[in-house]
């Protein structure tokens, strides 16, 4: 082995260790390591950060876009509250999930099948107090061996069964690897659901409940057409909003107080919530439920384009002393209060009644720009957006849909590649007005690309340095005639290589090996294909391996340690399960 090869396992180790046993943010960890592996000279600015021109990046980018979309369209929040239905328990919230993942990303490519869940999963946990780390790891689990069921999973079977018909005449069916990738499914289905409730770690994300000194009550109304009407407040989600409570229901000017779980809505009900700011945005997101301030209503502009904004009065301002009705705010500001604090008590009154003081605060409702416009007006203390508190533009949902379907279409037909399909679909969700171009830029993740860049660029050390053709040859010298020993040997090499480069490399680089193996063993060349394969395939024990658990890693609130914990006895047991399965059927 080459000192620059050896120099890239020390900083490689140093790195993960360092990712596991510390604190400090991954992207901040992966770029120190590439800056110290350029300082040493073992290799060069433009191999180090080649992974900033990868296409993967590239694509994740423009899929964040493309989520953005269909996000504020609310075709997120539909999918995943179909996928997940009400809440019974963290393990058939689990099961709900990882099934139809699994079988979609068995024909879809894993990466936007799971950018596109990511929100609306969080969003469900947080409405039914469910960890989002307790569904959002089930979630890369499922994506990534759903992958294993069919030749098209994705791009690392095509590359290698696309290798192994130059050397063999054999060539896999589009569903050969399912006897190898089904039984995976079930068996990390059956793992996630058994053991998750003790390995999967319970990271909460922040929330306040009902003592918070800011609770607003804001009044909704069922509106015609609503899918909430003719369900019951426990069947609409209405029941477990985290810091939120239904105080009561107005139907047909009688108030029905202490309001059951079984309580049917109807069309023009009026319900009065209780409850913190973040609360009450997620109100915005339920399809057929509006704010009832007949104020709302007149606002001149389009209702999707609307957030909520919190406002502290000044002593400058020139309605202190006025009413809400006299002073005319809705036009002076065109935006519409919906409620108000004052010492951090709810006003009980009528808003077109209360009369604005020095220290009032104000919720509203206003355009997207009324923050820009007002942030150093001297008439507020405070201006301050509530983050995803925009009604969902239900008008623009078919087509979010249809922009995403294309896409999937798009790039699994072979017509354009992924990168290309996310591209067009980011740039016709703007174009449409799914979503606006300032959107789709605050939608992206860029502590996550930097990671994913760097990864990709530690990857290409290895490679570059030799450290990987090093780590693959030492199989070749262990390997014996026994087959088991043999399988297991490349599922071994292939999953820990995979755990720290790409799987599409880590298998590219391993199959010339497998070829030598299978000469000279006289083993079949398809199991030890099919092998590898799904040994590329199972990084489940680290986050920097694939890319759907990098995605799922800072907004899951996990550690580096999480991953092992939970990620390492799965690889074994489908590492078992692979080398069983591949020296009967192969």
């Amino acid at each position: 082995m080459t000192p620059d090869a050896m120099l890239v396992l020390a900083v490689v180790g140093a790195t993960v260790m360092a990712l596991a046993l510390t604190r400090i943010s991954a992207d901040v960890l992966l770029i120190g390591a590439l800056t110290i592996l350029m300082a040493l000279n073992v290799i060069t600015p433009m191999q180090a950060l080649v992974g900033f021109s990868n296409e993967g990046v590239a694509t994740i980018a423009a899929l964040y876009v493309v989520v953005a979309g269909l996000r504020e369209t609310g075709v997120v929040t539909w999918i995943s509250q179909f996928v997940l239905g009400l809440r019974r328990s963290v393990a058939i919230a689990q099961l709900r999930l990882m099934l139809p993942v699994a079988i979609l990303s068995a024909f879809v490519n894993n990466t936007p099948v799971v950018a596109l869940l990511i929100p609306g999963v969080r969003d469900w946990g947080r409405r039914y107090r469910i960890a989002p780390s307790k569904l959002l790891m089930p979630l890369s689990y499922a994506a990534i061996i759903g992958g294993t069921c069919t030749l098209i999973g994705t791009s690392t079977n095509l590359v290698i069964s696309g290798m192994m018909h130059q050397y063999t005449e054999v060539q896999f069916g589009l569903f050969d690897i399912a006897w190898i990738g089904v039984p995976c499914v079930v068996l990390v289905v059956a793992y996630t659901i058994f053991f998750g409730r003790w390995l999967l770690p319970e990271q909460e994300e922040d929330s306040q409940d009902l003592d918070d000194v800011k609770q607003y009550v804001i009044e909704m109304l069922v509106e015609d057409g609503s899918s909430l009407a003719d369900k019951t407040i426990e069947a609409a989600g209405l029941r477990h909003l985290p810091g939120l409570y239904l105080v009561e229901i107005n139907r047909d000017n009688v108030a029905i107080p202490a309001v059951s779980p079984q309580e049917v809505l109807r069309v023009g009900d009026r319900l009065l919530f209780a409850g913190i700011v973040e609360s009450v945005a997620d109100l915005q997101r339920f399809d057929g439920l509006r704010l009832a301030s007949d104020h709302v209503l007149k606002l001149s502009t389009q209702r999707s384009s609307h957030t909520l904004i919190e406002l502290v009065v000044s002593e400058a301002c020139p309605l202190i002393g006025k009413t809400v009705r006299d002073g005319r705010f809705r036009n002076v500001y065109n935006a519409a209060i919906l409620a108000v604090l004052r010492h951090g008590k709810h006003v009980h009154e009528k808003i077109g009644d209360i009369v604005l003081q020095a220290g009032d605060m104000l919720l509203v409702e206003a355009h997207v720009d009324f923050t820009e416009h007002h942030r150093n007006s001297r008439d507020f203390l405070l201006v301050s957006q509530v983050e995803n508190s925009s009604p969902p533009n239900t008008a623009k949902r078919p087509i979010a849909l249809v922009i995403f379907l294309a896409m999937i279409g798009l790039a699994t037909s072979g017509i354009y590649s992924l990168m290309v399909a996310a591209l067009l679909a980011a740039g016709t969700m703007v174009l449409t007005r799914c979503t606006s171009a300032g959107g789709a830029r605050r939608e992206i993740s860029w502590q996550i690309l930097i990671v994913i860049g760097a990864s990709i660029g530690l990857g290409n050390a290895l490679m570059v340095s030799g450290a990987a053709d090093s780590l693959a040859a030492l199989m070749e010298a262990v390997a014996h005639q026994e087959i088991y020993l043999v399988l297991g040997l490349v599922f071994l090499i292939t999953a820990t290589l995979t755990a720290v480069i790409t799987n599409i490399a880590a298998a590219t680089l391993l199959f010339p090996i497998v070829v030598s193996l299978a000469e000279m063993t006289d083993l079949s060349l398809p199991a030890l294909c099919v092998t590898l394969m799904v040994a590329a395939s199972a990084s489940f024990a680290t986050p920097i391996g694939y890319q759907t658990n990098l995605m799922v890693y800072s907004p899951g609130g996990y550690q580096f340690t999480d991953f092992v914990k939970m990620g390492a006895p799965l690889t074994v047991l489908v590492g078992i399960t692979t080398v069983l399965l591949a020296a009967h059927f192969f």
